[in-house]
């Protein structure tokens, strides 16, 4: 057995079997028509986010068991150790069950010089989770460490499934953290109120339109 088979394989039960379900299909021929014949194994990223997605439907959590590396191998005509190196490489990809909240904590110098140990700390202690990759004993929450997640202005960052709350500190933290408990996620975004990248307080250039001069 590979090393990331081992990987795959480790601390959890896989299903006996996979097959991709009808709003899944509808969603690989569209996919599929992007690519010349031949070059379908462009597409195994997309599969395997649809699969992920269709595991979450289907069992509530958002993960990718072997044997649905393989449906998708098999789909694109794939080697399947060649989707498991795809699968293991990329942080989006699960490859063993998360929980229905899944807290993807950015760490980075910008987040960290922002704050992101106190997210971390709050994380941990509202959720009891002592380690990055545990899950909570209640199953709610999963913690993830991850590299930047690409929205340093808005620093510290939290990600959970696929919203990213920006702005974060610890108060922030708790209360997103007990509204997902209660199943009443907020809207993703900044939590301090900043308008997309704005600074804080809102716009300060470009807040007036120039009147043209005379005999413009």
């Amino acid at each position: 057995m590979s090393g990331n088979e081992k990987e795959i394989h480790a601390g959890h039960s896989e299903p006996a079997s996979f097959a991709f379900d009808a709003e899944s299909e509808a969603a690989i021929a569209v996919i599929l028509k992007k690519y010349p014949t031949g070059r379908q194994a462009s597409a195994v990223l997309a599969l395997l986010d649809l699969a992920q997605r269709q595991m979450k439907r289907a069992t509530g959590s958002a993960w990718l068991p072997r044997i649905a590396m393989d449906a998708v191998a098999a789909r694109l005509g794939m080697p399947p150790i060649r989707v498991y190196e795809v699968a293991t490489f990329y942080f989006m990809f699960n490859t063993k069950p998360v929980g229905k909240w899944h807290l993807q904590v950015c760490t980075t110098t910008p987040c960290w010089l922002r704050g992101s140990d106190e997210v971390v700390a709050t994380c941990k202690r509202a959720t009891g989770i002592e380690h990055f990759g545990e899950t909570s004993a209640d199953g709610l929450f999963t913690m993830t460490e991850v590299e930047c997640l690409g929205a340093c202005v808005n620093a510290p960052i939290l990600q959970v499934n696929d919203d990213f709350y920006e702005d974060m500190d610890a108060a922030s933290t708790e209360r997103l953290l007990a509204a997902l408990r209660h199943d009443t996620p907020p809207p993703p975004g900044s939590m301090i109120g900043r308008q997309a990248s704005a600074p804080e307080g809102g716009p300060m250039t470009l807040t007036t339109l120039a009147q043209p001069s005379a005999g413009e």
